[in-house]
């Protein structure tokens, strides 16, 4: 199995589109074995999903928070025109 492999069959099992057979959770195991960048990649997705199963909130840093914001509140006003701001709203 190749690494292009290992990743189309990773996409199509997060996906839901795909279950591995016997034999190809063997050679994916072989191949995780042998590949470190992939044992990376694989490593990556399952911490991933914890966190999505876990819920928990992650706070934006406020300068980032910031940022976010400011790119939402440009794109609408882009869109749709100018923001009207409620007495007492800072963002």
């Amino acid at each position: 199995m190749t690494c292009e492999e290992l990743l189309q069959l990773i996409n199509e099992m997060v996906d839901g589109e795909l279950d591995l057979s016997v034999a190809e959770c063997r050679q994916f195991a072989e191949h995780l074995a042998q590949c470190n960048p992939c044992q990376v990649v694989v490593d990556n997705i399952r911490k991933t999903i914890q966190l999505y199963r876990a819920g928990e909130p992650f706070p934006l840093p406020q300068p980032l928070q910031k940022r976010l914001v400011e790119a939402l509140r440009h794109r609408w006003q882009e869109r749709f025109g100018p923001v009207a701001r409620a007495r007492g709203n800072n963002p």
